[in-house]
């Protein structure tokens, strides 16, 4: 958990910026992160990132380019020390909020303007896990964006301690949920927050028109009305879960054994959301959806501490790659495909 402190902490940092940058990750609980932030403080801009995994510092120009004074960075499990190095050039604060159990870079502690709050780093028993959204609702406080919260919170498969408030707020949006997944594939409030992750496979400047379009929006009711301003939004939606769909449907086929292993390609990479989408049909299984562009590929791995799995696997395969303990994500050369393939199913047969 994020303490007391470090919440009164960041709400400082807030107060404190008067034109932030919020850098935050390319999916639900990201953006949800930023609009609950937005929303809160009344300024700032936000940045979705695409770089995988890490933050890197081709995106610190924008800092400069939006002349910000404050830097604010959500749900990135990574920066690179080249981004924390271009803005600390610039003489501006970085406070940091993730939730991901990944050890502290060498380079953390050289740098005196960066600010870090991770549950997943404290001790004991202010050790945990949430979403950032989570802790930008706590650290907003306003009842009224309940509806992002539980959106950011269930699309990063984790049911919020006000779950259950936001149910008997919106009955028509929830359901009979005993397990995350439930509330992102089993109701309206799920179908809004699968919109949000295929949304940000939009444009840039879509993307950005996305981002401030929620930031005026009031109830989740909102979201779908017709509208010159949602266009985009409505027409990507539409346009990703028809992929998906597909995606869904090919994978199915390579249900065999404990392993699914189901390579596609293309101009979009959808494999975060494929893989969550056959975990929640296959949970007994381990996933791994891979997404090859030309020499490199893109996995998205599910299962029970397939984290731990991961680790065994790069011991013998070059690459990279984390994450949470059942849900991560690597990068890997093409060529090595197979070769990752016969590891994992190794490591999964032990």
């Amino acid at each position: 958990m994020l303490t007391e402190k470090q919440i009164k902490e960041i709400r400082e940092h807030l107060d404190n910026a008067k034109n932030p940058i919020f850098y935050f990750d390319n999916d639900a609980d990201g953006l949800c992160s930023y609009v609950i932030l937005r929303r809160f403080l009344e300024r700032g801009k936000g940045v979705a990132v695409r770089s995988f995994p890490e933050l890197d510092k081709n995106y610190a120009r924008k800092a400069q380019e939006l002349g910000a004074d404050y830097i604010f960075v959500l749900d990135k499990p990574v920066l690179s020390r080249e981004f924390v190095e271009e803005i600390s050039k610039l003489g501006l604060s970085l406070v940091w909020i993730d939730h991901h159990d990944l050890p502290a870079a060498d380079f953390e502690k050289d740098f005196e303007n960066l600010y870090i709050y991770n549950p997943a780093r404290n001790e004991g028993d202010e050790k945990s896990g949430e979403p950032v959204t989570y802790w930008s609702y706590k650290i907003a406080d306003r009842k009224e964006d309940s509806w992002l919260a539980v959106i950011g919170c269930i699309a990063d498969h984790y049911l919020p301690d006000f779950a259950e408030e936001f149910g008997k707020k919106y009955p028509e949006l929830w359901g009979k949920v005993e397990e995350p997944f439930d509330a992102y594939y089993g109701t309206e409030i799920g179908k809004i927050a699968m919109a949000f992750n295929f949304a940000l496979k939009d444009s840039v400047t879509h993307v950005v028109q996305f981002q401030n379009f929620l930031i005026s929006c009031k109830e989740p009711g909102d979201v779908f009305v017709e509208s010159k301003i949602n266009y985009s939004f409505r027409k990507k939606y539409l346009e990703v879960k028809k992929r998906y769909d597909a995606l869904i449907e090919r994978a199915k086929k390579f249900a065999r054994g404990r392993l699914i292993f189901f390579e596609y390609g293309g101009e979009m990479s959808i494999s975060s959301d494929v893989s969550n989408g056959l975990s929640f049909i296959y949970p007994d299984k381990y996933i791994a959806v891979v997404f090859k562009k030309g020499a490199v590929s893109n996995l998205s791995l599910r299962g029970e501490n397939v984290r731990g799995i991961l680790e065994k696997v790069l011991k013998e395969v070059e690459g990279t790659g984390g994450g949470h303990e059942n849900a991560v994500g690597a990068k890997i050369e093409t060529k090595d495909l197979k070769k990752f393939k016969e590891v994992m199913e190794g490591e999964i047969g032990k």
